[in-house]
């Protein structure tokens, strides 16, 4: 028997609203809501499998969320010295117990929805590949599924296993998986992810070959490449699907690296079901887009971002980073397929459906951060079933998630040219029509409109000083370092950012997103050539190893990219500390997804104290721009959830912040009532129902001693 899946299809009547003269009518609709959050259940990481971060419930609601309270706090130091780690894992309510991971050790914890009073905990055995493990701290939580009516627990862990658990004792799946021959890891429950990672990948084959034998301890040989999970798996219809992690791209030198390949496996046994090559092999579609044969080596192509499912399709979507050494693509000329793409597979048999491919062969660290987000929109009258995926660049994409097809068309832009010699840029890259960008600066570039003007004599300076730069748009590559350009730098501009540590939300009764983003333009870094020099990344050796491998030869990369970053910093001149542009550091866009376009934009927070205090602006009104750190959200029942996560943007340097939750109107985004938090928010939050009382779970933590990461639970008295 496979997993049960249950679906609940509601009618929404979509509300008619104005904005500043302009009417978004949106029509009524019958959409489809995505498992997950019925009966008050929040059951993925994104509440829905269309991580939408919604959920229908409204006991808490505009009338009475002032009166929330703390009713239990949750730290997840218990676990692990983790003081300063800051935690993503959004926690999953189930059946009446609350899920989530803690610590670098990625330690699976179960609690008690009313007290959270931990209940069980689960921690995979320490092996060397869990201290290897360049993403230990980024567990974004676990997967559920009930198999044969039971509750099981899913996880992928820092050392690349993957484990099923019983979801009321936290023990081990019996007669399931294939335990690897380690101490502690037992005869069943957990599956060794590497073999079967590597099995049909050419250098693993010619490594077998010259005599190399596998150490599950250890893991794959350095000169070889190195592999974790970032975010959890997802089970859709019966089929565990496990995503792939690896050292961050920005950080290596070596150009080899095992490819970041998805699998399926069966939720109820832990039989291996099938694979999905993220770089293409000879004959699959994509292979062409690797020249210079940087297919046999490349590797990469992560899915850092969790996945989300259309049951009913059968279809699984994910996102994916760049390849290796990400700043410089010379050693991979080609878009590289399947890398910066939106991917929707088959999730019985792994087969690609459809993709696109959202900006070529990357070198700006611009790898989608964010879940591919699924819900229902009226377009032009037309109910579409949709996926959106927003970006660090700040464009946003919609599309068909049954064809793929564009909801609005896509268009190819010229853009910058390397001047690097040997180096490769594409041509061109995609820019939607609509959706609109988050942040105009994105497809205008740093125009005049977005040059500082807080007086004529600073607008007067900043326009001379960026004279002597070259201003382009998202996709600006550096220069080499002696370049022979009559001006300093290029200049490019993103109005998106991080947008990992503060995803975005969405109400599919409404077709409302909301988008937290913020706007940054600089000079990329110059480069420099490497003079043949190989180098590995020290970071991510083993302790105590002395660099050397177990059945392998000292460790560095064979061969490694003709130019590395390490020229000159680059960057962008100031003006007594105020940058060219106008700042806008923390906004949060709500966007009518049913046209594309912005409803309403509000600055989060007041300007940072190093500009207004500047004595330039003595006695000048300063607009908001937002502040520190970022917001982070969620939809829920007739509010939009909402408060300022500064533990991962620095809340030493506004010790007297406001700690506040609030809950904002969906359609205007007006703050209707607050409350307090006990310590400054991060990442995510969630809402579920419990023996008939509705709980919000915000996640938590600082870079201050005193509040260590972890959960805090409010509801009414």
């Amino acid at each position: 028997m496979k997993v049960e899946i249950r679906f609940l299809r509601t009618q929404n009547l979509l509300l008619g609203f104005a904005f500043a003269g302009l009417m978004l009518t949106v029509t009524t609709t019958f959409a489809q809501r995505l498992p997950g959050t019925e009966n008050g259940e929040w059951r993925y990481l994104g509440g829905d499998a269309g991580h939408t971060r919604y959920s229908p419930l409204d006991q808490i609601n505009r009338d009475n969320f002032a009166e929330l309270e703390q009713v239990w706090r949750w730290r997840s130091d218990n676990f692990g010295p983790n003081l300063d780690y800051f935690s993503r894992s959004t926690p999953i309510y189930v059946d009446g117990m609350l899920y989530s991971v803690a610590t670098p050790r990625r330690q699976v914890v179960a609690m008690d929805p009313a007290t959270g009073e931990n209940l069980w905990t689960f921690r995979e055995p320490q092996t060397i590949r869990h201290q290897r493990s360049p993403r230990q701290a980024y567990g974004k939580g676990v997967a559920y599924a009930e198999v044969n009516g039971r509750g099981v627990i899913y996880i992928s862990t820092p050392a690349f296993f993957l484990w099923a658990l019983d979801a009321k004792t936290g023990l081990p799946l019996e007669n399931w998986g294939s335990p690897a021959p380690l101490d502690g890891f037992g005869d069943s429950g957990s599956v060794d992810l590497i073999p079967r990672l590597v099995e049909d990948w050419g250098p693993w084959q010619d490594y077998v070959v010259a005599g190399g034998t596998y150490d599950p301890n250890y893991g794959i040989p350095r000169e070889l490449g190195m592999v974790t999970a970032s975010a959890p798996p997802i089970v859709v219809n019966g089929v565990v699907v496990v995503l792939v992690g690896h050292q961050p791209s920005y950080g290596q030198t070596r150009i080899e690296n095992v490819p970041g390949d998805i699998m399926g496996f069966d939720a109820e046994t832990g039989e291996f079901l099938w694979k999905f090559h993220s770089i293409p092999r000879p004959g699959e579609v994509g292979n062409e887009t690797w020249e210079n044969d940087a297919w046999r080596w490349s590797g990469d192509i992560s899915t850092w971002a969790p996945a989300s499912a259309d049951p009913e399709l059968g279809l699984v979507y994910m996102v994916t980073n760049a390849s290796t050494v990400q700043s410089y693509a010379g050693h991979r000329p080609g878009h590289n397929l399947f890398g910066g793409s939106l991917l929707a597979l088959d999730v019985q048999t792994g087969e690609r459906r459809w993709h696109f491919q959202i900006h070529h062969s990357d070198q700006w660290n611009y790898d989608l951060p964010t879940p591919p987000m699924l819900m229902d929109l009226t377009v032009d009258g037309q109910t579409i079933p949709a996926v959106v995926q927003n970006t660090k660049q700040g464009l946003v994409f919609a599309f068909n998630r049954e064809t793929g097809e564009p909801i609005w068309p896509i268009e190819e832009r010229p853009v910058f040219q390397t001047q690097v010699p040997g180096n490769y840029t594409a041509a061109t890259q995609p820019f939607p029509t609509l959706p609109e960008p988050v942040d105009g600066i994105v497809t205008n570039g740093l125009t005049e409109e977005y040059v500082i003007d807080y007086t004529p004599e600073l607008k007067e300076q900043a326009m001379v000083i960026l004279n002597g730069y070259n201003v382009g748009g998202l996709y600006v590559p550096a220069l080499p370092f002696n370049h022979e350009n009559d001006y300093a730098n290029n200049i490019g501009c993103i109005g998106g950012g991080n947008v990992i540590s503060h995803p975005p939300a969405a109400d599919p009764s409404t077709g409302m997103m909301f988008v937290s983003h913020h706007r940054n333009c600089f000079a990329p870094g110059y480069m420099s050539p490497t003079d043949g020099q190989d180098r590995d990344n020290p970071n991510y050796a083993t302790p105590g190893d002395g660099g050397v491998t177990p059945n392998s030869t000292p460790t560095t990369g064979t061969t490694v990219a003709a130019w590395l970053p390490g020229g000159g910093g680059g960057g962008l001149p100031t003006i007594d500390g105020l940058r060219l542009f106008k700042p806008m550091d923390n906004e949060l866009t709500g966007y009518n997804m049913n046209v594309g376009r912005h409803s309403w934009s509000l600055p989060v927070g007041p300007t940072l104290n190093r500009i207004t205090s500047n004595p330039q602006l003595a006695g000048i009104d300063i607009p908001d721009s937002g502040g520190v750190g970022f917001s982070i959200q969620m939809a829920m029942g007739d509010i939009l959830v909402q408060t300022r996560s500064l533990s991962e943007g620095g809340i030493q340097n506004i010790p007297d912040a406001p700690l506040e939750l609030h809950a904002r109107d969906k359609l205007t985004g007006e703050i209707l009532a607050s409350t307090s938090l006990p310590a400054p928010a991060q990442y995510g939050m969630m809402t579920y129902m419990h023996e008939g009382r509705q709980y919000i779970v915000v996640q938590i933590g600082s870079s201050r001693t005193d509040d260590p990461a972890g959960l805090v639970a409010l509801r009414l008295p």
